[in-house]
């Protein structure tokens, strides 16, 4: 049986073109880009060639872009590195309920250490209100970090217009921008943000390797203490056959990005239609303008998502859910839960379809026909 892998949003496979980079940097590509020899000096090259490509996908300057081991630690450096960095200045963080755990459990850390956290609610398409932020802001507040697009609906926030609202505040404006990018096109100075995280294996290149984007003149306290590697930001010695392959997952998705998201939307149109074509009873999660194109969450009214997760796995098809089972139990999505509050019939019954650059029209019928067959009998 062929599996057809509709869980891009959580993971991607890499790109045959970022594979052969990969392999090649690995076999030739042992230098230390801190040494001053010839091998390191091309290790350093390389290095800086990726850096140079990452900044122009976001607008940005090479000399703002720090390596990271991906989204995660890129999450934790900017909120940690914030707050022990400025809590002179102040205590009070602003985020929302949706975030992605690499910001939520950084934040909930900060206030068992003395922070107080502000999390912003969401409407029902996962939409945070700029008004809500607007009242939550005070002259204490040094971080506001609101996620680009929400990973389990796909939902994008109005980050500009954030941007535009906190020119004139001192709080640094971070977004984690690990689902979006690569999906919408980022320029850091037209969004007025400060700090911004992406992860390589959201865009088809290896897994364990990110950057944070860091506006010139933010000042972050480090993570890590050791070497002075990426300008004393982030110690340890830097993986170049991860970041040159990164490099080029980043330039094929700068090159084909309207392609992808026409291509997307198109499969997510067609796997909708084939739904409703065979009676599927179902509504979408989040907002039908504002929407990442790769990313499908849909509530089933007749189904329990442990259940048809299960049986979604044995019929060949891969996709996922933002609830988390343990032990026979599940403990609902807390974005669902942000948008639609507790004991909704959507905790128990949403399942999220995310697409990617190995699927096709014919694919995603079949997978549709499947999943009818699973809900209809």
């Amino acid at each position: 049986m062929t599996r057809i892998y509709l869980d891009h949003a959580a993971t991607t496979p890499m790109a045959e073109e970022v594979i052969q980079t990969f392999t090649a940097e690995i076999n030739e590509e042992y230098g230390n880009a801190s040494s001053i020899h010839q091998t390191g000096r091309n290790a350093r090259k390389k290095l800086d060639q990726s850096r140079i490509i990452f900044a122009k996908s976001i607008g940005a300057h090479e000399t703002e872009i720090t390596i990271t081991s991906g989204g995660t630690e890129a999450d934790n450096y900017a909120i940690f590195g914030t707050a022990y960095a400025r809590e002179n200045e102040g205590k009070h963080i602003i985020t929302t309920q949706i975030e992605h755990h690499a910001v939520l459990h950084a934040c909930e850390q900060l206030e068992r250490a003395g922070f107080d956290v502000t999390y912003l609610p969401v409407n029902k398409e996962g939409i945070v209100e700029i008004n809500d932020l607007k009242n939550s802001l005070r002259d204490d507040t040094i971080l506001v970090s609101v996620m680009y697009a929400n990973n389990e609906v796909g939902a994008i926030q109005p980050i500009q217009a954030i941007g535009e609202l906190l020119k004139d505040h001192p709080a640094y404006f971070h977004t984690d921008a690990v689902q979006a990018y690569g999906s919408v096109e980022i320029d850091v100075n037209e969004l007025h943000v400060d700090l911004l995280s992406v992860s390589s294996h959201k865009i088809n290149g290896p897994k364990g390797i990110g950057f944070l984007y860091g506006r010139k003149g933010i000042m972050l306290k480090p993570l890590f203490y050791g070497g002075q590697q990426e300008r004393k930001r982030r110690a340890g010695t830097e993986n170049i056959p991860a970041v040159v392959a990164f490099a080029k997952a980043v330039e094929l998705k700068q090159a084909n990005i309207q392609k992808s998201v026409t291509d997307y939307v198109q499969l997510k149109q067609a796997f909708l239609k084939q739904l409703e074509s065979n009676g599927v009873q179902f509504t979408v999660n989040g907002s039908k303008e504002n929407v990442l194109p790769h990313v499908l969450n849909i509530s089933i009214p007749t189904t329990d998502v442990e259940t048809f997760l299960v049986q979604l796995d044995l019929a060949g098809i891969d996709a996922s859910s933002g609830s988390a089972c343990t032990a026979g139990s599940i403990d609902p999505s807390h974005v669902l839960v942000a948008m639609y509050g507790e004991n909704t019939p959507e905790l128990r019954n949403s399942v999220r379809f995310s697409f990617g650059i190995n699927n096709s029209e014919q694919q995603v019928i079949e997978a549709a026909n499947k999943i009818s067959k699973i809900i209809l009998g």
